[in-house]
């Protein structure tokens, strides 16, 4: 598979509620938006119901404040029957004074399934409109 572009998928302020004691954001808030960049990327490749099967290793390189706009920018890297990999990177820009630092990233596995939460081809078109 070529290399692809990153695009965007998540754009958030971090809020009060977001944060711990400290005015920093929880990681685990940041993981969550993680997951759902890796699931908006892995339905752009099928309108299936998609699972998280692994993330790879999360390193925080600078922390995010309350304030700060966080972007989640996401790439497939590889493609299988089942399951897209997807890279996402998190950048925050600091409320005050404006700097982009970079976050973190991480290779997210996704898996699409079927209603019984078996894999299934996600090439081939839904057979059926599916109920929420």
């Amino acid at each position: 598979m070529h290399e692809a572009e990153f695009t965007l998928a998540v754009r958030r302020i971090a809020n009060p509620g977001d944060a711990n004691h400290q005015g920093t954001i929880f990681g685990g808030f940041i993981l969550s938006l993680i997951d759902e960049a890796a699931y908006l990327e892995a339905r752009r490749h099928g309108v299936h119901r998609w699972v998280t099967v692994c993330m790879d290793r999360v390193d925080f390189k600078a922390p995010v404040h309350v304030g700060d706009a966080l972007t989640l920018m996401t790439r497939p890297t590889e493609k299988g029957r089942s399951s897209v990999t997807v890279q996402v990177k998190v950048q925050a820009t600091r409320w005050l004074g404006g700097a982009t630092v970079e976050v973190t990233e991480a290779s997210v596995k996704m898996v699409a399934v079927d209603r019984s939460g078996r894999s299934i081809d996600f090439r081939n078109p839904p057979t059926v409109v599916e109920e929420r």
